[in-house]
């Protein structure tokens, strides 16, 4: 009988050529997330920087964007799987075809409209006749500001009563100071900017007048779903340790976000300084963070998509449930 002698090193040798014939399994790619550039949206970057999507062993590369239109045409054309964004952004493109989901909320509150404090607007009443700061047309803050708080609060013609005039929120502040505009609705921390420097009052808080409503949700399109539904359930978890995070540890995420968002200090109409910290601690009396889509989360939900179809934003009707699938969402919080 013949006998092989075969060393360590030729061993490894044939290991590893048998390995190099074998199909390679490439890793799942980052998973690329869009979202708002706005203090709600908190909880993708205190999951990035806290580690919270490492520890789920999950890879993201994260885009800002100015508002839900602008993200929402880019998960349209595959350039991001992941949107966080208000939901009118969601199920209007839902609407003309895109199968996009709901899967889990952000956060409630943001929104407020705000005028120069030197100014005649005290009251939404005040307001006819007036320009007004909107964002993008379509968007959840453009539907929020004419369907809430213009049609069914004001009582006021968003369309002849008032000029609406589109631009970023970031340049809302300084086009309110300029005087091109009479009043801002934005989101924060530019409300609380606005109002601690004293150039502005608030003059509607709407997270006042319809209490934890919520705002930013995480959208995908069914095929990510299908693709990628483990590494969705990870996003989640992670998008949930923030939310904790936000809530348990108030001070440090306070810091966090203010560096996040390159706040500088204020100062206040008494020539007292206004701190970062402050700023965001102010903002925080207009907004939280929530995940769980509860059944009143979900009748506010369906009140946008009334108001779109109202201003010709849907081609027909929707029912909120329609574009909603918590599935994922329950895996992920009951599931470790």
């Amino acid at each position: 009988m013949r006998r092989f002698n075969v060393t360590k090193r030729g061993l490894m040798a044939a290991v590893l050529a048998f390995c190099a014939v074998l199909p390679v399994r490439a890793a799942n790619p980052p998973l690329r997330i869009g979202y708002v550039f706005a203090m709600a949206n908190a909880p993708v970057l205190i999951a990035s920087q806290e580690g919270f999507f490492k520890a789920q062993g999950l890879q993201v590369q994260l885009t800002p964007f100015a508002d839900g239109p602008a993200i929402q045409q880019a998960i349209a054309a595959g350039r991001i799987d992941v949107a966080y964004t208000g939901a009118p952004p969601v199920y209007q493109w839902y609407a003309h075809g895109l199968d996009l989901r709901i899967l889990a909320m952000v956060n409630y509150g943001q929104a407020a409209l705000v005028a120069r404090s030197d100014g005649p607007i005290h009251t939404l009443g005040d307001l006819r006749g007036r320009r007004i700061a909107d964002t993008s047309r379509g968007s959840g803050m453009d539907v929020l500001l004419r369907g809430f708080v213009l049609q069914d609060t004001a009582k006021l013609d968003p369309e002849k009563d008032v000029s609406l005039v589109q631009m970023p929120v970031g340049n809302m502040n300084t086009a309110l100071a300029a005087g091109v505009v009479d009043a801002a609705f934005e989101w924060e921390p530019f409300v609380s900017q606005e109002a601690l420097r004293g150039s502005g009052r608030v003059v509607f808080n709407v997270n006042q007048a319809l209490p934890f409503y919520p705002w930013y949700v995480i959208a995908s399109t069914t095929a990510v779903i299908n693709q990628r539904p483990d590494d969705l359930i990870k996003l989640l978890r992670a998008n949930h340790a923030a939310i904790a995070f936000l809530n348990d540890h108030v001070a440090q995420s306070d810091e966090i976000i203010a560096t996040a968002f390159k706040l500088q200090p204020e100062k206040s109409p008494g020539g007292t300084v206004v701190t970062p910290v402050q700023i965001v601690t102010a903002a925080r009396s207009r907004l939280g963070w929530s995940d769980k889509l509860a059944a009143p989360d979900i009748a506010f939900i369906q009140r946008l998509m009334n108001y779109s179809f109202q201003m010709g934003l849907l081609p027909r009707p929707l029912k909120a449930n329609d574009v909603i699938d918590t599935s994922l969402f329950a895996r992920a919080v009951t599931q470790h």
